[in-house]
């Protein structure tokens, strides 16, 4: 039995898709690793057969036509043996210590009474040419090293604090009763994996490690503020399939209901900024428009995410509220090391 599948999508990945593979294939014979080839046009599918060769029962080669991250990552799904599922992006790579402590609770999990859902830990940007790293941690928010329900959350995630498909690794069999399916051919899915799936999530555990190293600073990446203002379509159809997602049937505990808003509440607010910063009249537009969708769809949750702090401050109505809004955004971007 593999205890976790690491599915590696990749899309002409030759230059550095190694690193990710070598970092995830230390965890031996209780690890899959998919190598999932998107159609891509250099030897990414060379590497990922030669892996394959080499490790054949730890490494496989999947090849399929160009369906984007979000086809990859649902292949990646589809195919997976592992108990649990960890989604690695071909740039960037799992830290070894981390990784051990990882599978060690994972082992301890299934071999318990209590069936885990989803487990958390941190991750690092590795944001090229920065002299300090950042990252992501959740102490004080998640209980530590146990099991824990959304009952046992010791305090909300705050503003500076987000949970992103870095952060999380999935029971893989709650992806496929969820019935995740992440659109093709269209960037920013990763937001939809780390909502829609968490309404199902009941039992979590979190190990306050930085196992996720996230590599920022090639110019072609998606997250690059530049390419994201290009993918403006996008990143609105996105954030349009979270709202379309939510099913506040599900969310019966203030907890997770917490989560819940407050993760919508980042993707609003990233979506408003990017258009904030496009300031054309249309992206002006764009933005009211994103804003009166999630107030048709949930009122409630609209309400909660436009009276917040980050609500207020990304609907000030004058030209200077929007530049107040733009310029706060750019101190956190600078203080965090984020595209």
């Amino acid at each position: 039995m593999k205890i976790l599948t690491v599915a590696i999508p990749c899309y002409n990945s030759e230059a550095y898709m190694r690193k990710a593979i070598d970092h995830a294939m230390v965890g031996g014979d209780d690890v899959e690793v998919l190598i999932i080839d998107d159609g891509s046009k250099d030897g990414t599918l060379d590497i990922a057969r030669e892996y394959e060769k080499r490790f054949p029962t730890i490494c496989r080669a999947i090849h399929q036509e160009n369906k984007g991250h979000g086809g990859a990552v649902n292949t990646g799904i589809a195919e997976a043996s592992g108990v649990y599922f960890k989604v690695c992006d071909s740039d960037d790579w799992l830290d070894y210590d981390s990784y051990m402590k990882v599978l060690d609770a994972l082992r301890a999990c299934i071999a318990g009474p209590t069936t885990l859902d989803c487990l958390f830990s941190n991750y690092i940007y590795e944001k090229q040419g920065a002299k300090r790293k950042h990252g992501m941690r959740y102490v004080g928010t998640f209980p530590e090293d146990r099991i824990f329900t959304w009952n046992d959350i010791i305090k909300p995630l705050n503003t500076h604090r987000y949970v992103l498909m870095h952060s999380i690794i999935y029971r893989t069999q709650l992806l496929r009763d969820c019935g995740l399916e992440l659109p093709e051919h269209t960037f920013y899915v990763d937001n939809i994996y780390a909502f829609t799936p968490m309404m199902y999530v009941k039992t979590m555990y979190y190990c306050n490690v930085p196992l996720y190293r996230y590599f920022i600073g090639r110019s072609d990446q998606s997250v690059n503020e530049k390419v994201m203002v290009g993918r403006m379509d996008q990143q609105i159809r996105v954030t349009k399939i979270m709202i379309d997602s939510y099913r506040p049937e599900l969310v019966k505990n203030k907890n997770m209901a917490s989560y819940m808003i407050h993760d919508m509440g980042i993707i609003m607010s990233v979506t408003s900024i990017l258009l904030l910063r496009i300031g054309t009249d249309a992206a002006l537009e764009q933005k009211k428009e994103i804003w009166n969708y999630l107030k048709k769809k949930d009122l409630v949750m609209y309400l909660r995410i436009r009276h917040s702090v980050l609500g207020r401050a990304l609907n000030i109505p004058t030209k200077a509220g929007r530049d107040i809004a733009v310029k706060g955004y750019q101190l956190v971007q600078k203080y965090y090391g984020f595209n």
